[in-house]
């Protein structure tokens, strides 16, 4: 029997959807599994309504699982929110309100109805989910041996090295950016050093867009590509861990902050300033996971913080109060054998301007 190109779009998606159980208690939809005949039919209602070069984009972005993200899936939102029904479906089954959802930077149609047209978008690799701060990260809940170092030498606090060649390394390579100028000034709101344990591999990105990506493998689009960075003897914990960055993450700087966005399909684990609280010593390390998103510096706690400039414990070199620190796949802090940032195999340190 003759099948449209369309129909076969529409079955190649359904093949694409998620699985497990999940309930939507908002939106008119009762709690159903993710297959469940009440969310297929309104999955199918959205579906209809889109264009088959739109189903293309949609199609493209689930069969990729975000690796081509695309553009905006536009619809014209009749009922619950189609953007959360397609999230629901494609991605996290157990999704139950609008709220756990964050659109992502550069996206046009974001959540809700535009007030011109009535569409939103509802390409669910447009969204991510939002980390709650009130959950503390799990590894948290595991008692980790501590391991006992001694005091840090801050004249030996880096070995910074260029991953190409022998370049000498000056003064301004040096990530102590207590002492760093407006970043705004240059012409860009944040740099970017990739580190391998205690080595720094690369020279500082330089961030002038809203958003830019960080991965390990070349996309279709433009970023930080740190599968391009060399480094001689590379331990082999750092080229394990390599390995697991993948599509990486997205840095985005919005009105209220700066988010991280973990694309890959391993946890990453953030520190800064802002996520430990005031005149707080212990360190405090977010796990963020794949698909979820972070405040990773908040603007207006940084601007309170700024008159209370308490290093937390476990620190390792300068400590910077506009700075981020990420680890992918590997956690550190106290409850961890990795005290130090500079224990992890692969991380990166994001210098913020003021």
């Amino acid at each position: 029997m003759f099948r449209s190109r369309r129909t076969g779009l529409v079955r190649r998606l359904w093949r694409s959807r998620a699985g497990g159980d999940g309930g939507v208690s908002c939106c008119g939809l009762s709690e159903q599994p993710a297959g469940s005949p009440e969310l297929r039919a309104a999955a199918s209602a959205i579906l209809k309504r889109l264009k088959e070069q739109t189903l293309c984009v949609l199609l493209e972005a689930v069969e990729s699982r975000g690796a081509a993200p695309g553009g905006c899936v536009m619809v014209t939102r009749h009922g619950p929110p189609p953007h959360l029904l397609l999230c629901r479906l494609f991605r996290w089954p157990e999704l139950q309100h609008p709220g756990q959802l964050k659109a992502l930077s550069g996206c046009q149609g974001a959540g809700g109805s535009d007030n011109n047209s009535g569409c939103c978008c509802c390409n669910p690799y447009h969204y991510s989910r939002v980390c709650e701060p009130e959950s503390p990260p799990p590894p948290y809940s595991r008692l980790s041996p501590k391991i006992e170092q001694k005091p840090l030498d801050l004249s030996d606090s880096y070995t910074e090295m260029e991953a190409s060649n022998s370049l000498c390394i000056t003064a301004a390579d040096i990530s102590d950016t207590s002492l760093s100028p407006d970043m705004s000034k240059q012409g860009h709101w944040c740099s970017v050093a990739y580190w391998e344990h205690r080595t720094r591999v690369g020279r500082l990105y330089a961030v002038c867009q809203p958003s830019v990506s960080i991965f390990y493998d070349l996309p279709q689009g433009s970023g930080f590509c740190l599968g391009q960075l060399n480094l001689e003897n590379r331990s082999e914990a750092a080229a394990r861990t390599r390995g697991k960055i993948g599509l990486g993450i997205v840095l985005s700087r919005e009105t209220d902050g700066v988010w991280a966005y973990n694309r890959s399909d391993h946890p990453i684990f953030v520190n800064s300033p802002t996520l430990d609280a005031p005149a707080c010593r212990p360190l405090v390390v977010r796990k963020v996971m794949p698909g979820y998103s972070l405040k990773v510096f908040d603007y207006k706690k940084s601007c309170v913080l700024r008159h209370h400039p308490t290093p937390p414990e476990h620190t390792d070199g300068p400590y910077d109060p506009n700075s981020v620190r990420i680890s992918f796949a590997k956690g550190w802090g106290p409850c961890y054998s990795r005290q130090m940032i500079t224990s992890c195999p692969c991380w990166l340190e994001v210098l913020l301007g003021r």
